[in-house]
């Protein structure tokens, strides 16, 4: 089996007394070329330049596009809305297993904005340093089921329907298969999916309707050099030990806030599967203070010190109002931090 790159630099790290930095930062990079995030999801010389102008001020170990849950769900047809100032959203529509016969039709392949994203990652992949890895994020297959059949109905489904559900998290894992192979095949080195509706779910139904499709993506990069991250949103600690059981390579934590305990987290699930997170990317890092984010990140690595398996991040992507100074202290704080 191929190693891959991001484990493989996260043990080259930790030998050096160090840790890799990766906040998870897409949107702030407007700030930084004057553009905005209508404009920059679709065109992916705007989005390129965003994510280029963040990469050559900070210089962190991987750098991801701007996370953007509406890409599949807006690839298959589904109403989606285009805010000048905010990401784009997936407006709940009408929806029954009659209509996975019209999603079928569409190949996502020659989607316009989905292609865009597909273009952002083949520049990272020619432009960026090799020293930072280039990441993509998925919608996780639950997450797009929720989407094309409503939050509400899909977590109805997972009790009263679950056959139904079962179906749509099928037909939403090949899209999104679909897509990973795009991404792959652009450059990403890491493709980290995003299960923010899972939450809401208890451990069996995670396992059943998020889990066991998440591993059929990992399943499909584990012959490669591309490692994958399963991120969700909120408090995951009913569910850290199913995340872990969908071989992924990485799991990626909200922060403190919403409950999660990081270190007790790194406890429970085997080493060889990273831990990422998790400074508050609103508490501390929007409404922070320079000093504050120094506290903060110094707190965490002092708490992580234990865990080889550990990569500083914030708990999800940065809001695009994140102070420019904040971030700095972010990566200033952790980069002058080594290990005993």
């Amino acid at each position: 089996m191929t190693e891959k790159l991001f484990l493989h630099r996260v043990k080259a790290a930790y030998n050096e007394k160090r840790r890799l930095v990766a906040p998870l930062m897409g949107f702030p990079g407007l700030n930084l070329t004057g553009s905005t995030i209508k404009l920059a999801q679709q065109n992916y010389g705007e989005h390129f330049k965003a994510i280029k102008a963040l990469a050559d001020l900070f210089h962190p170990d991987a750098v991801f596009p701007l996370m953007d849950l509406s890409v599949e769900a807006n690839a298959l047809g589904r109403y989606t809305v285009f805010p000048k100032e905010e990401s784009a959203t997936v407006v709940r529509d009408h929806f029954s297993l009659d209509d996975l016969k019209r999603f079928r039709e569409p190949v996502i392949v020659f989607d316009t904005r989905l292609s865009g994203y597909v273009e952002t990652v083949k520049l990272m992949s020619i432009v960026l340093p090799q020293s930072i890895i280039r990441g993509a994020y998925v919608t996780g297959p639950y997450t797009l089921a929720a989407l094309l059949m409503g939050a509400d109905d899909a977590a109805m489904a997972s009790i009263l329907d679950p056959d139904e559900l079962e179906q749509v998290c099928q037909f939403a894992t090949e899209r999104v298969l679909e897509y990973t192979r795009l991404l792959v095949s652009a450059g990403a080195q890491m493709i980290c999916v995003l299960e923010p509706s899972a939450v809401m779910l208890g451990p069996e139904q995670f396992a059943r309707f998020s889990g066991h499709y998440v591993h059929s993506i990992t399943l499909s990069c584990e012959y490669t050099d591309v490692a994958v991250v399963y991120h969700t949103c909120g408090n995951t600690m009913h569910l850290i030990e199913k995340m872990a059981e969908c071989s992924v390579n990485a799991l990626s934590l909200d922060a403190d806030e919403t409950g999660v305990d990081l270190a007790e987290a790194a406890k429970r699930v085997p080493e060889d599967v990273i831990i990422i997170g998790n400074i508050s990317p609103v508490g501390t890092l929007l409404h922070g203070t320079p000093a504050g984010v120094e506290k903060e990140v110094l707190a965490l690595l002092d708490r992580m010190r234990p865990f080889a398996n550990f990569v500083l991040s914030s708990g999800c992507d940065l809001p695009q109002e994140t102070p420019i100074e904040n971030i700095k202290a972010f990566m200033r704080c952790s980069r002058d931090y080594r290990l005993p």
